[in-house]
C-alpha cells in the first residue's frame, strides 16, 4: 500500500490544504493528515477542534485519514507505516526552508518528501493570513470551507467582546 502523510498545523486548514490533501488522494492509496501537536505554541482552535474540522471537510475522501501527533515527523510516518510526506510549496521562500526538513527526513530515517506546487488560486494563502483577515472582519469565504469560517467567526467574535 501507498500511503503518504500530509503534516502541518491547520490552524485553521484552508482551501489551500485541502487542494493538496486532494490532489494526494489521487496519488496514495492511503493519505494521513498529521496534525502536529505543538505544547510550545498556542492556537486560536485547540487541537480537538482542528481534527474535528479536519474530519469533517475531507469526509468525502474515502482514503484520508487524520490523526494528531507530537515529537518528529518521521516518527509519526513509521508509526503510521507511510515513507512519503507531501508538502505543498507557495513560492521559493518555502522550498528553502521545506528542502532543509526533506534532506533531514531523508537522513533521519529514509522518509522521502514530494513537494507539489500550490494552485495559483491559493499561492498567497496561509492560515496566518487568514486569522488575520477575519480577526479583523473581513470575508475569508473565498479561503475557507464554510465550515471553518463559521468556527472563525464564533471564535473571532467572542474574542473581540473578551
Amino acid at each position: 500500500m501507498r500511503r503518504a502523510v500530509c503534516p502541518g498545523s491547520f490552524d485553521p486548514v484552508t482551501n489551500g490544504h485541502l487542494d493538496i490533501i486532494g490532489r494526494a488522494s489521487r496519488l496514495f492509496d492511503e493519505v494521513i493528515v498529521g496534525v502536529l501537536i505543538n505544547q510550545s505554541k498556542s492556537g486560536l482552535f485547540t487541537i480537538d477542534e482542528r481534527l474535528a474540522m479536519l474530519r469533517e471537510v475531507t469526509a468525502s475522501y474515502d482514503n484520508v485519514r487524520v490523526e494528531s501527533f507530537q515529537g518528529l515527523l518521521v516518527d509519526f510516518c513509521r508509526e503510521q507505516q507511510a515513507s512519503v510526506l507531501v508538502k505543498g510549496l507557495r513560492a521559493v521562500s518555502d522550498f528553502d526552508y521545506e528542502l532543509q526538513m526533506a534532506q533531514m527526513n531523508i537522513g533521519l530515517a529514509g522518509v522521502e518528501t514530494l513537494f507539489m506546487p500550490t494552485n495559483p488560486l491559493y499561492s498567497f494563502l496561509s492560515s496566518s493570513l487568514v486569522k488575520d483577515v477575519a480577526k479583523w472582519g473581513g470575508d475569508v469565504s473565498p479561503h475557507v470551507p464554510d465550515l471553518v469560517r463559521e468556527q472563525l467567526r464564533a471564535r473571532l467574535t467572542v474574542q473581540r467582546r473578551g
